[in-house]
């Protein structure tokens, strides 16, 4: 680790006789010293290396400010051949507006750069929709050491591109969102999620509940949705019902239009699981329009905790990922793969967010 510190002077002599101090540069190796850990720590600590603890971080960090000490960046990376940097590329539908991008990956990736920065490294981040506006040459031209790539999965032409690229030798590449399981991903816990959510809705005293889903999207977290609802379902000896979306319209307007179709059809429901939030507040729309009340008629949970729902009328229920987990996920596994290190593929944990489009649970109501 290169080191730049101006420290107290000591004094010398000089041919005139008068004493003159000579600065005394505070190494690595000091630093070392104030927190009892070894100087290859030190480096590893202070370059964001995943494998050093938080509690480890935080003592060489301390003992860093406590001698003024600075990494001199320009000779780290000279040295290292590093940037310092970490590319996040967003994935948005072609031409789609980015006011109408899903506010989701708006969280995922402010998790990220958050992550980012508290391991010590920059991020640049690209928003890319058409075939002719792809870039993810970062590490060839040496503006990144790596890419993290989230975004919708509807846009195959820019997933494709990816993966070609992840695929090549030499490229640093994680995922959120990908439609490809041989590329390095992070993902939800989405069984445990999709359970999380139907046995909510369960304990509630609803029995008729549908799913909102696709098992045939690229979203492979729909499917895992779908399939974790189903599970749940026969467990509690139901049967589970797919109301499938159609291609071709945002998810708001796929949901609105599956739950009109749903009550069309006179098919008796009284709760739906929609395996995302915009899904949801589709749903909720297409239910107010029917004049059928959330939640004493139909109870309605989403999936993904966007802060749009806590704004719903009523505000919706849903399965919230951590998101702090998430961009610390995707962060280290880069980092990982980035210094050679093997990495389990991971699943983000979530949690369920009680609003009002469900009812309280029998368990929990008031005497």
């Amino acid at each position: 680790m290169a080191e730049n510190r101006k420290a107290p002077s000591m004094p010398t002599a000089n041919p005139s006789g008068a004493n003159q101090r000579r600065p005394y540069r505070v190494t690595s190796f000091d630093v070392a010293a104030e927190a009892g850990v070894s100087q290859s720590t030190v480096s590893r600590a202070l370059a964001g290396d995943p494998v050093v603890s938080e509690a480890t971080r935080a003592r060489v960090a301390e003992a860093a400010a406590k001698l003024n000490y600075h990494v001199d960046e320009n000779a780290a990376r000279l040295r290292t051949g590093k940037t310092g940097t970490l590319a996040v590329v967003v994935i948005c539908r072609p031409g789609e507006n980015i006011k109408d991008f899903n506010p989701f990956y708006y969280a995922l990736l402010g998790s990220i750069c958050a992550a980012a920065s508290r391991r010590g490294h920059e991020t640049l981040v690209s928003f890319q929709d058409l075939p002719e506006r792809l870039w993810g040459r970062y590490q060839e031209q040496r503006k990144a050491d790596g890419i993290i790539v989230i975004g919708t999965s509807e846009n195959r032409e820019a997933w494709d591109y990816f993966h070609d690229l992840g695929q090549s030798d030499g490229n640093h590449l994680v995922c959120w969102g990908s439609p490809f399981d041989d590329l390095d991903w992070v993902r939800s816990d989405n069984d445990a999620g999709a359970r999380l959510a139907t046995g909510h809705l369960l304990e509630a005293g609803y029995a008729q509940i549908v799913c909102i889903a696709s098992e045939t999207s690229p979203q492979r977290q729909f499917k895992e949705r779908y399939d974790g609802y189903a599970t749940r379902m026969v467990e509690a000896g139901l049967t589970p019902r797919l109301v499938a979306i159609e291609k071709g319209y945002s998810r708001e307007e796929q949901g609105r239009r599956a739950v009109a179709a749903l009550i069309a059809s006179g098919e008796a429901f009284d709760a739906i699981f929609a395996v995302c939030d915009e899904l949801a507040l589709g749903a909720l729309q297409a239910l107010r329009e029917a004049g059928m009340a959330v939640p004493e008629k139909v109870g309605l949970v989403g999936f993904d905790g966007i802060r749009a729902g806590a704004h719903a009328s009523p505000p919706l229920t849903s399965i919230e990922p951590d998101f702090q987990a998430a961009g610390t996920m995707l962060v280290d596994r880069l980092l990982a793969l980035i210094a050679g290190k093997p990495a389990e593929k991971l699943r983000v944990p979530v949690s369920l967010l009680e609003r009002a489009s469900c009812r309280q649970p029998k368990a929990k109501a008031a005497p």
